[in-house]
């Protein structure tokens, strides 16, 4: 007795996936609710689990197909996956004419590894600077999975800067050593963030104003309550958490930043759902804080902080990234001086923050040495003035400058 294994619901307007990656092979054993496959979507890659207790049975897509929501992708058999899994040996002994033919060939004795590395894999090969051709893999054919790069990696972390050049080894490779190429299909998230990058530019009249602020306020009330905060909180007290409150003081003295344009309207929103950048193995991606005018440094810390640690998981979900009103892009983790960001549809503006950097100012007559941040607004000029832009950034430069601003509403 088989069942089906479907697409499952991916979130409101999304109705179509692509196989990243098999998780379970044909014959392998499959507990009630354990992932058999990755699927990648616009925003995340989501993982399906299996309704029933079984065998792995048939594939029904390849990794790199596009399936819709819904549509079969595989079957579970019954059984405990022993039988199943020694099932095909003597079907292999009868075709094969030498006996050694018959054996499914291991890492490096057979496989083209780097050919048959499925997306996800590729990504996490190239993260941790692996030789894929010295990994063994433990999924069909010797193919390798997540798990094989991840215990490769857990196990000599110290030789992955060795084997960094490993993509030059990719069969497909022609010309003399040193120019090698590699072709690797966009996943679907960083071909979505193309078109949606790309639109924003097509469709907004948008423009950048810069401002710069002093940092010493904030890093002297990080270096004198960090410790008591984590200790009460469970969390660090970060830069992001005075940016984020100082985005909604802001917000609301200028509501026009907070808003977006439909059709020949103006949309106002009286909440305030901030989206916050965060790196992952896939591509940039924006969770939302809901509500972040009502939550406390706490709160935003432990969400910006959750939403960081998933995205690295690839455990972010659609409805963390759905909606948002506001967009904070902090492109100093990174090292970055100056940057004009790009807005994410169908909001109207984001604001972009950079590295600290200890630079001359004039304070009261004097030069003194200061540590200064840019910042930068990129805003769609058709909603949003210019004088708008600039008096949004002077409420932000003034309330890190002077963060007992945040806690009185000035």
């Amino acid at each position: 007795m088989s069942t089906e294994v479907k697409v499952p619901t991916l979130g409101e307007s999304v109705t179509e996936a692509t196989i990243g990656e098999w998780l379970k092979q044909p014959g392998d054993a499959v507990a009630l609710d354990e992932p058999i496959a990755s699927l990648e979507t616009d925003k995340v890659a989501v993982e399906v689990p299996s309704p029933v207790a079984g065998v792995m049975g048939q594939q029904v897509a390849a990794v790199g197909d596009t399936v819709n929501v819904g549509a079969v992708i595989a079957t579970i058999e019954a059984g405990d996956g022993k039988a199943a899994a020694a099932a095909p040996a003597p079907a292999k002994a009868e075709t094969a004419a030498p006996a050694p033919a018959a054996t499914a060939p291991a890492a490096g004795e057979g496989v083209d590894t780097v050919a048959t590395m499925s997306p996800a894999v590729r990504r996490l090969v190239l993260e941790h600077g692996l030789d894929p051709t010295k990994i063994k893999g433990s999924g069909k054919d010797g193919r390798l999975t997540k798990e094989d790069v991840l215990a490769a990696a857990n196990a000599a972390p110290e030789a992955a800067p060795a084997s960094a050049p490993a993509p030059a080894a990719a069969p497909a490779a022609t010309g003399a050593p040193g120019r090698q190429e590699e072709r690797v299909k966009m996943t679907r998230l960083r071909q979505t963030i193309a078109k949606r990058l790309k639109s924003a530019q097509d469709t907004a009249a948008m423009l950048t104003t810069f401002n710069d602020v002093d940092m010493s306020a904030v890093i002297e009330a990080r270096a004198r309550y960090k410790d008591l905060f984590e200790k009460k909180h469970g969390v660090r007290l970060g830069f992001m958490g005075f940016f984020a409150k100082a985005a909604c003081l802001a917000l609301k003295d200028i509501p026009a930043v907070n808003g977006r344009i439909d059709g020949d309207e103006i949309v106002y929103h009286n909440y305030m759902d901030i989206s916050v950048a965060v790196s992952g193995p896939s591509g940039l991606v924006v969770p939302v804080i809901r509500n972040a005018e009502t939550l406390s440094f706490a709160d935003i810390e432990k969400t910006i902080g959750d939403f960081g640690k998933r995205a690295k998981e690839g455990t972010l979900t659609m409805d963390d990234m759905t909606g948002g009103t506001f967009t904070i892009s902090n492109g100093g983790v990174f090292g970055s001086l100056m940057s004009t960001p790009i807005i994410n549809p169908p909001q109207s503006a984001v604001l972009g923050l950079h590295r600290i950097d200890e630079r001359p100012v004039v304070v009261n007559g004097e030069i003194v040495v200061r540590p200064m941040m840019y910042l930068a607004l990129s805003y769609d000029h058709r909603l949003i003035d210019g004088r708008e832009a600039v008096t949004f950034l002077k409420t932000i430069k003034e309330a890190i400058e002077d963060p007992t601003r945040l806690l009185i509403d000035l």
